[in-house]
């Protein structure tokens, strides 16, 4: 409780109009042979980066998570944070690095005031309305600083001020009012106390609000309660735990996530899993092959890390840094190797795709180990999470999973209803020198059933995609547009052309500001582990944007 109302007070304190910014570093990192790092380290002084195009992850405090492109990220002094950036087309990725001060002339950026008393407003992911003016400031910040006109220089540092009026406007539509940031502090004490015996009524002080109204405010930022969150995240620890290979008994790993009772872990794991604790950590021991790169987000959302995948998956370092998959087997693209590599390891169990596989290359397979081929045209996510989960004996962790899935369709409904309302969207993907507007059997699902976002017109719901060209972009009238682009050459050459030309500026929804953006990876798969994750995206995209 006190180091939140220290906290509040000093931002209180500590107001934009008391405070003076310079910008000490801005690099501009561009072109495809480029990459950007920045070792693990507790950071001296106020970051950004500003994410133009490319691929990378960033770690911060622990927390792992990809970088998006058209995002801009804040960080405080005092923060551990690792990243990296590469792919870059010419809008490139930005970093830079700024003194917050008083109006005393006082640097109040050292590492000593830890990062919940950074008197700057905003922290962590900002999503940016226009990711093409913050670019376009970059630009010309990085041009002006490199001048040799001092007045010129002086300039950028005007121009950068007004970079952080931009995002300061964007990161307070999300967070609206101090009560989001309230929250958003009790969910980090949360994870930060789940091992300690935590209350609803303990909770509420931390917040400083009464139990009541910190209960429903907690409820409809975030879906459920913070009760069942505190539930839900030490389940997770302990999953952990037991997949980490150790020998220690379910009545320790019970002790050390907060439970005393052992009775009631056991019924809370089942509950929050699907599965009893002892079915998961025998299931933790199986090897089990994720022979298609589709079938890892099918075994991730059964709470099971394959055991082998392929290794030119755009997305295995995300795989292996997020669910500390240190002893994946990686899988050659070659199809003679890759199955010699599969006989060696000896598996448990192979889990692949029937239209990827001949009959001939199936029964090899089954020769092997046990071997599941998920029936693909003729079943949708759903079913094919069901049928992995009904071969594995894990039915109870698939229900679950779409339990989950359905109560957080709801709550992202209705999160968004506002920002949406009667407003037709269009996903369109940019693959090589052609443009597909996506249907079903693919992220469309997730707008147009589970969210219930308006489909454009023109666009046939039965079709995966439809082939069209730049000029018939006009004719599906669509009021939004959700933009996926490829990130190979052909594909970044296709999107600039388009971007470029008076049939693109012409559109609806790009005169109105209605364009948003989603790397390929791993959005374009179509399975349940994605599907869920595209969940939590739109909320980062649109919730509160109305």
């Amino acid at each position: 409780m006190a180091d939140l109302e220290t906290n509040i007070k000093y931002q209180e304190y500590a107001t934009l109009e008391d405070m003076c910014f310079k910008l000490r570093e801005i690099e501009h990192f561009k072109s495809r042979a480029n990459k950007w790092d920045l070792r693990l380290q507790f950071i001296e002084s106020h970051m950004i980066f500003v994410a133009a195009s490319g691929q990378g992850w960033l770690t911060i405090d622990g927390q792992f998570t990809e970088l998006r492109q058209g995002s801009v990220y804040v960080f405080a002094p005092g923060q551990l944070v690792e990243a990296a950036a590469h792919s870059f087309d010419e809008r490139g990725f930005y970093y830079m690095r700024f003194d917050v001060m008083d109006d005393d002339g006082s640097s109040i950026h050292s590492m000593q005031i830890i990062k919940r008393n950074s008197p700057f407003p905003a922290q962590g992911e900002v999503i940016v309305t226009s990711p093409v003016s913050v670019n376009s400031m970059c630009e010309t910040i990085c041009q002006l600083l490199q001048d040799e006109d001092r007045l010129k220089r002086f300039r950028g540092q005007i121009l950068f001020q007004e970079m952080l009026y931009t995002i300061l406007q964007d990161a307070r539509l999300v967070q609206g009012n101090d009560l989001e940031v309230v929250l958003e502090y009790v969910k980090g004490y949360i994870e930060q106390h789940y091992q300690q015996e935590l209350s609803i009524d303990h909770l509420a002080k931390v917040a400083g609000l009464s139990t009541r109204h910190f209960m429903r405010l907690f409820k409809k930022r975030y879906g459920c309660s913070a009760i069942d969150y505190l539930a839900v995240f030490r389940i997770n620890q302990a999953q952990q735990l037991m997949r980490s290979g150790g020998e220690n008994r379910i009545r320790d790993i019970a002790r050390h996530v907060g439970y005393n009772d052992d009775l009631y872990f056991r019924r809370k794991f089942k509950q929050v899993s699907g599965l009893p604790p002892a079915t998961f950590m025998k299931n933790s021991r199986k090897q089990i092959v994720a022979y298609h790169f589709s079938n890892i987000g099918q075994l991730i959302a059964l709470q099971i890390n394959p055991f082998a995948a392929p290794a030119d998956h755009p997305w295995t370092d995300y795989y292996k840094r997020k669910y500390q998959m240190d002893s994946l087997l990686p899988l050659s693209s070659n199809a003679l190797i890759k199955m010699e590599e599969v006989q060696l390891a000896k598996p448990d169990f192979i889990i692949g795709i029937d239209i990827h596989l001949s009959s001939e290359e199936q029964a090899i397979l089954r020769e092997i180990a046990p071997a599941f081929f998920v029936p693909w045209m003729n079943n949708d996510w759903r079913m094919h999470l069901r049928l992995v989960a009904q071969f594995l004996d894990l039915s109870g962790a698939a229900e679950a999973f779409l339990d989950k899935y359905d109560r957080k369709a709801l709550f992202v409904r209705q999160q968004l209803r506002n920002t949406f309302k009667d407003e037709s969207l269009l996903i369109l993907r940019i693959t090589g020198d052609h443009y597909h507007v996506l249907g079903s059997r693919s992220l469309g699902e997730v707008f147009y059933n589970d969210l219930d976002v308006v489909l454009a017109q023109g666009v046939d719901p039965t079709r995966t995609d439809q082939q069209v060209t730049p000029e018939q972009l006009a004719d599906f009238d669509a009021d939004r547009l959700l933009l996926i682009v490829d990130e190979d050459s052909r594909s970044q050459f296709s999107w600039r052309a388009l971007m470029n030309s008076g049939l693109w500026r012409d559109l609806k929804a790009v005169r109105n500001s209605r364009v948003d953006y989603l790397p390929s990876y791993p959005w374009v798969e179509y399975t349940a582990f994605t599907h869920d994750l595209l969940l939590d995206e739109a909320l980062k995209i649109w919730r509160d944007r109305a």
